[in-house]
C-alpha cells in the first residue's frame, strides 16, 4: 500500500513530464479564474519547466522532475505540453496522505515518473481552458484523469483537484495550478 502510494506521488511528479494523446481536458473557465496577466504572457516565451522554476510555490515540483531526469523532456521546444502543476503545498499534503518522505520519494525514479506523468498531457495542442470538456483523458503516464461536471480533476483513487489558476502559457505548452497531488492507482 505504501509502495502504491509512492508510486501515485512520483506520477503527480511526472505528470509535468508529458500527458498522452488528449482533446478535452481542462474544466470550463469559471468566475474566479481571469485572462493571464501581463507577467503570464512574458513567460509564453518559457518552457513549462522554466514556467514551474520562476515560480517559488513549485520548488518542491521543479526538485522531482529534477529527480525524475525529466527536465530535459518537458523543455522540448516542439512538443505541446498541458501541465497541471501541483503547488508545494499540494506536495506537503501528498507526502503526509502516503506517510513518504520527500526523500523517499525522490529516491523512487520509476514512481515519482509515473506520478510526475499523471499530471501532464501531450498533445498536438495544449489545453487552455475554453476547450475543456467534461470527460476522461489519457496522461502521459498512461492512466485515465477525470474531468468533472463542477470543472475539477479526480484521479483514479476518486481523489478531487481544483484548478487554481489556468492558462499559464509557455513556449511548449500550458501550465494550470491545482490544489493536489494526483496519484494514479
Amino acid at each position: 500500500m505504501k509502495l502504491t502510494k509512492i508510486a501515485t506521488i512520483g506520477t503527480l511528479a511526472i505528470s509535468i513530464a508529458g500527458l498522452s494523446a488528449c482533446n478535452n481536458m481542462m474544466p470550463a473557465k469559471s468566475a474566479d479564474m481571469k485572462a493571464p496577466t501581463h507577467s503570464q504572457k512574458s513567460m509564453a516565451k518559457m518552457n513549462v519547466v522554466q514556467v514551474a522554476q520562476s515560480n517559488p510555490d513549485f520548488s518542491v515540483l521543479v526538485e522531482a522532475v529534477q529527480a525524475a531526469g525529466l527536465a530535459g523532456m518537458l523543455s522540448d521546444p516542439n512538443a505541446h505540453y498541458t501541465v497541471f502543476a501541483p503547488t508545494n503545498a499540494a506536495f506537503m499534503e501528498a507526502l503526509q496522505e502516503t506517510g513518504m518522505t520527500k526523500a523517499q520519494l525522490f529516491a523512487n525514479k520509476p514512481l515519482l515518473t509515473k506520478v510526475l506523468g499523471y499530471h501532464v498531457i501531450s498533445s498536438d495542442m495544449a489545453i487552455y481552458a475554453k476547450d475543456v470538456k467534461p470527460g476522461n483523458v489519457m496522461t502521459a503516464s498512461k492512466d485515465t484523469l477525470m474531468v468533472t461536471k463542477e470543472g475539477k480533476l479526480m484521479d483514479e483513487n476518486g481523489r478531487t483537484a481544483s484548478i487554481l489558476k489556468t492558462d499559464i502559457a509557455a513556449n511548449n505548452g500550458v501550465v494550470h495550478v491545482i490544489d493536489k497531488v494526483l496519484l494514479p492507482k
